[in-house]
């Protein structure tokens, strides 16, 4: 196990910043490359029985790009970042800090941002009702200025995800905090304008309200704890880039974190961590394929319960390197239950492709979901492709089937397109997925890479009229 708060082998940069650091070149407008809902329909043509070989590169993870993007806000200089994935999400983030005032710089998987001249407290809505993330702003926002005025966050519609936990926190380091029509408007009272040190237990492990609150108390004055804070690799993966700017946080990776307020951070120079979700969805893409794949950079402590569960299922997973790891497929598989829990637990993220796995296989397999109410509506798809999975509540039965059979089938949230495009690498003929603007959000051109790997995959644009009229090849 690597101890907490510290690196695996593979190297993260973190250095301060010189003007004779090469430039990069400004992105004016800060716009996805990926196609929207809006433009046409994208869709995927995956034709199932292909197995697959080779080795793949797992890019940065999202859900720590986003939140170290927000954490940028902190500091009154440049943060370079490497290793950042192209995401629409992550697209996104940009153009809200944009509309903050800060300088967005990006050149391939380097994003630099310039946060010196911080001008705005106020988020716009039409960006922040698309992305659950930007309420990550909050908390610097009011760290830095004394004030941030931040509308309610939007996002996938996996379930209720309040917050309320971040509104409590930031009270607790003295903050006021009004919501009023749709709009969080926080600010400091006073002419300090500085947070004050506090105790918070939180009432749930909530990773976002843990990141939000643990950013705003590196500026507070006094020292902060947080109980049963959020234990995720995210969360240690923001402690160390807030470090490296000159933050002092200690226990990031357990249930209590201190911080002790600063002054102000410094520029700093940071790799995002691998993204451990995405290279959980390539192991179960090689065991559903029946291939071995390999798989570099990851931090296999972070994969501890998705291996885990994959060696009960029968799959063999070899550690080659501290960051390379490999899938070894069996003949045949067998269930297993699954729940859901924050970490070190079962991630809800590999929830749904797990599922995909488990349709395969020998037997009966429970799948709880405990964390969020509306997560899945990828059922009825899987059913549409031959699997016999029974719902009630918030409990999924699997009854391993011989095959699943292509089908044309619509995604319905992030993790749920990857289940879907696993699915349809084993299923007989063609399988046609529709809402990639979801498989966008988080997964980093995640056809070509299966494609890399031998995968019969392709992105095309149809109309509605040729998506409906699909063929079921089986």
């Amino acid at each position: 196990m690597f101890p907490v708060e510290s690196k695996p082998n593979f190297k993260f940069s973190v250095k301060m910043l010189t003007q004779e650091d090469t430039p990069i070149t400004p992105v004016s407008s800060f716009s996805s490359s990926h196609s929207s809902p809006e433009e046409g329909h994208s869709v995927l043509h995956i034709v199932g029985k292909t197995p697959l070989q080779g080795h793949v590169t797992v890019s940065g993870a999202k859900n720590s790009a986003l939140v170290l993007m927000a954490g940028s806000l902190l500091c009154s200089g440049v943060c370079r970042f490497s290793n950042v994935p192209s995401l629409v999400d992550v697209d996104r983030m940009g153009e809200i800090l944009a509309a903050l005032g800060v300088k967005v710089t990006k050149d391939g998987k380097i994003l630099q941002l310039d946060a010196s001249h911080l001008t705005e407290s106020k988020a716009p809505y039409e960006l922040v009702s698309q992305l659950r993330a930007s309420f990550f702003v909050t908390g610097p926002l009011l760290a830095r200025l004394g004030v941030a005025r931040v509308p309610l966050p939007g996002g996938c519609s996996i379930g209720d995800r309040p917050v309320d936990l971040h509104v409590k926190g930031l009270q607790a380091l003295g903050a006021e905090v009004q919501i009023e029509h749709g709009m969080v408007n926080a600010y400091i009272k006073g002419s300090r304008k500085r947070l004050q040190g506090a105790r918070i237990y939180l009432d749930f492990p909530s990773v976002g309200a843990t990141e939000n609150i643990m950013m705003a108390a590196t500026l507070a004055e006094g020292e902060t704890i947080i109980e049963n804070a959020a234990q995720e690799p995210e969360v240690v993966d923001l402690a160390n880039f807030c470090r490296s700017m000159g933050a002092k946080i200690q226990g990031a990776g357990t249930n209590r974190i201190v911080i002790e307020g600063v002054p102000e951070l410094h520029e700093t120079e940071y790799m995002v961590v691998p993204d451990r979700i995405e290279a959980g969805t390539f192991l179960l893409a090689g065991a559903i394929t029946k291939s071995e794949i390999s798989l570099s950079p990851v931090v296999p402590d972070h994969l501890t319960a998705a291996i885990a569960k994959l060696k009960e299922i029968g799959v063999g997973v070899a550690i080659d390197a501290p960051d390379r790891i490999r899938v070894i497929p069996a003949y045949e598989y067998r269930g297993a239950d699954i729940e859901t829990l924050p970490f070190p637990g079962f991630p809800t993220d590999l929830q749904a492709p797990f599922m995909s796995l488990l349709t395969l296989a020998d037997g009966d397999s429970v799948i709880s979901e405990t964390l969020f109410e509306n997560r899945l509506q990828h059922v009825a798809e899987l059913n549409r492709m031959g699997a016999d999975i029974r719902v009630k509540g918030n409990i999924a039965i699997v009854r391993g089937v011989p095959k699943l059979t292509g089908a044309p089938v619509m995604a319905t949230d992030l993790r749920a397109s990857a289940a879907l495009v696993i699915a349809g690498l084993a299923a007989d003929g063609l399988t046609v997925v529709k809402g990639l603007h979801h498989l966008d959000r988080g997964y980093d051109n995640l056809e070509a890479k299966l494609r890399g790997l031998g995968a019969n995959i392709k992105r095309v644009q149809e109309d509605e009229a040729a998506i409906e009229s699909v063929t079921v090849v089986g």
